[in-house]
C-alpha cells in the first residue's frame, strides 16, 4: 500500500495555521494557541497531528537548543503543492485518473455566475498559452496536467 503524503482534513486545519503564519517556524504550543477558537482539538491531538504531518513530509522540525522537549516546526510543502497532490488523488480515486471526467462532473453540478464562467475560460486560455495540455496521443486521461 502506498504511503499517504497529503494532510487529512484535521491535519489540513493545522496546516492552514502554518500557511497563514508570518514566521518560518512555530512550536506545538504556538500552534495550539493559534488553533483556539478554530477547532475543539485537544492540545494532545494537535501534537499527534503535528507528528503525522512530519511523518508525511509536510512539516519538518528542529529541536530547541535550550530545551530538547520543544520542537520548532516548519513547512516543507506549500498549500499549492498539497492542493495539487490532493486533487490528483481525488481524480485517481473517484474518476479512474480521468481529469476530463472529473472536471466535467464538477462543472455539470456547479452553479456558476457569468463572471465565474468567464474566469474559467481565462484559466483554460492560460493553460493553452503555457502548454499545460497533454499530447494528443494521451487524450483519454484528460486535457490538463
Amino acid at each position: 500500500m502506498e504511503k499517504e503524503t497529503t494532510p487529512s482534513q484535521s491535519e489540513w486545519l493545522i496546516m492552514e495555521v502554518f500557511w497563514a503564519n508570518d514566521t518560518p517556524t512555530m512550536t506545538a504550543k504556538e500552534v495550539i494557541k493559534k488553533m483556539q477558537g478554530k477547532s475543539d482539538m485537544s492540545p494532545r491531538m494537535v501534537r499527534v497531528l503535528l507528528n503525522r504531518l512530519w511523518q508525511k513530509g509536510v512539516l519538518n522540525y528542529t529541536v530547541d537548543e535550550h530545551d530538547s522537549r520543544v520542537y520548532h516546526y516548519s513547512v516543507v510543502k506549500s498549500k499549492e503543492e498539497c492542493q495539487k497532490e490532493k486533487s490528483q488523488k481525488f481524480v485517481d480515486s473517484y474518476f479512474e485518473g480521468s481529469r476530463k471526467n472529473a472536471m466535467a462532473a464538477l462543472l455539470q453540478n456547479a452553479k456558476l455566475t457569468e463572471e465565474q464562467f468567464r474566469e474559467l475560460e481565462e484559466i483554460l486560455e492560460q493553460c493553452k498559452e503555457t502548454d499545460c495540455f497533454l499530447d494528443k496521443g494521451n487524450e483519454s486521461t484528460g486535457i490538463l496536467e
